[in-house]
């Protein structure tokens, strides 16, 4: 048992043990990150393993800082699925980088509650700032900016939430009262919301919690033949037969880079939809998003100019530590005028002024972190210059990969290959890629993760983390090569 409290600071550390303790965290952060790359990508723990090795109850007294280290390495990273192993193909990533976690520690020992300007200027301010910077980065259009060309305030503006599951839900509540507003005989039971049957999942859930019942929400059919993106016609069938019918289509997403295939759906077609039919477009560029600091690969954004609220993760691709989901709105009073409840203990001068922003208003909690700061570390100490080196590079790692499998007569490619990511499968069928699967996976060397396309099971490789490189992507294919059957299974 460490010493009781002292005179002056209680249990609190000091300064100085704040200091010896935080460096060796740092020590240990960075021997982690020195061997991940040689550790089994996924746990190989059992339910309830991680549960029993720790205490049933939590100490009465203060234990040796130096025993809550040797438990990391002693029971959590065995229990740790690694995704910062260059070797993490599955998913999507949850990219971190040094800057990244230096940002995310800075913001940790600040501890502020940015829910309104008042609460931290700088929170609010900084945040305000990054994301117009990140409009220019990405050659977003001007409606997102927080700023008219005047240099007063803007329509628009962007807010970092936690997910793009988030950025989903607030824009779905946003479109839903706005129609409403629109619709002053309507209630929520009449509207109807649209997206691709290859959307997130998020799409559903979050229209869920928004109110709407499943009849009302509604997947457009995709298929190979579009390349499992939207067909901006079907869309606009079901959203002409829900008019007809007496209900008020009020909400599309329209997906740039889906989960499944990284697809992109034709956002300037639905736009038109959209448009022609009053509903809000929604764009959820969550993992493709970053490409386009890329000027060459700035296609995936086509059409975004037609959205009323775009949103992308740079805790993907972006090497920005989970979690930050970058959302702009083209007209932030719809979301304000959704989401802003005002107790008197919030009311102040600021915002009664009307000249702040306060970020409570553009999302679901009422809390939030400083998480701007390590977005700010990431583009000071990259620049987009070293931000583009590694996403080009992951683009070309991926060519070369879906080349090798191409050439091989044992596999087919399911989906065409896009930025970051290659859906193969084994030409004998499901049960021999499902096996193949398990088996590079039961290695320990790479971890994979799967999807079914026109309902075939299908191989994932997201070849998009922060430290891999064209040696990582050498070994998963000949991991692959030697495990495979031959092509009649």
């Amino acid at each position: 048992m460490e010493d009781g409290p002292t005179a002056t600071g209680g249990y609190h550390l000091t300064p100085a043990e704040l200091h010896d303790r935080g460096q060796a965290t740092l020590e240990w952060i960075v021997r982690y990150l020195e061997q991940v790359e040689d550790l089994p990508v996924g746990s190989r723990v059992a339910p309830g393993d991680v549960r029993a090795a720790l205490p049933a109850h939590a100490p009465e007294h203060p234990e040796p800082f130096d025993e809550v280290l040797a438990d990391l390495d002693r029971v959590i990273v065995p229990g740790l699925t690694h995704w910062q192993s260059p070797n993490f193909f599955g998913y999507f990533p949850a990219n971190s980088s040094g800057p990244g976690v230096l940002g995310d520690l800075v913001s940790s020992a600040l501890g502020v509650n940015g829910m309104l300007w008042a609460t931290s200027p700088a929170c609010t301010e900084l945040e305000t700032l990054v994301l117009d910077w990140l409009v220019d980065a990405l050659a977003l259009p001007d409606r997102f900016r927080s700023t008219a060309p005047d240099g007063g305030p803007g329509a628009g503006g962007g807010v970092i939430q936690d997910s793009a599951s988030s950025a989903t839900l607030c824009a779905v509540v946003a479109a839903r009262e706005r129609a409403l507003a629109r619709h002053d005989r309507a209630t929520i039971a009449e509207l109807d919301v649209f997206a691709s049957d290859q959307a997130h999942s998020s799409f559903y859930k979050g229209a869920r919690i928004a109110g709407f019942r499943p009849s009302q929400i509604h997947l457009v059919p995709s298929s190979a033949v579009d390349a499992h993106a939207m067909s901006a016609d079907a869309l606009d069938e079901m959203v002409v037969a829900s008019a007809r019918a007496g209900r008020v289509p009020c909400f599309v997403m329209a997906t740039a880079g889906t989960t499944s295939s990284l697809a992109f759906d034709p956002v300037g077609a639905i736009g038109d939809v959209a448009a022609r039919h009053g509903m809000w477009l929604h764009v959820d560029a969550a993992m493709a998003g970053s490409a386009a600091v890329a000027p060459e690969l700035r296609w995936v954004n086509d059409g975004v100019e037609a959205a009323d609220s775009y949103a992308f993760n740079p805790h993907k691709w972006l090497f920005t530590n989970f979690d930050c989901d970058c959302f702009w709105v083209a007209d932030r009073n719809a979301l304000i005028d959704a989401l802003s409840v005002t107790p008197e203990y919030l009311r102040n001068d600021a915002t009664s002024g009307g000249e702040v922003i306060d970020y409570r208003d553009w999302q679901i909690p009422l809390g939030r972190r400083f998480r701007s700061l390590k977005l700010w570390f990431v583009l000071r100490s990259y620049g987009l210059e070293g931000l583009r080196y590694h996403v080009r590079r992951h683009v070309e790692l991926t060519k070369g990969f879906a080349a090798r499998v191409l050439d091989d007569p044992r596999f087919e490619l399911a989906a065409p290959p896009a930025l970051s990511l290659v859906c193969l499968r084994h030409v004998a069928g499901d049960e021999v890629t499902a096996r193949l699967l398990a088996d590079a996976n039961a290695t320990g060397r790479v971890l994979l993760t799967h999807t079914r396309l026109d309902g075939r099971y299908v191989i994932r490789a997201s070849i998009g983390q922060t430290h891999t490189e064209a040696r990582h992507v050498d070994a998963l294919w000949d991991l692959l090569d030697s495990l495979a059957p031959p092509a009649e299974g």
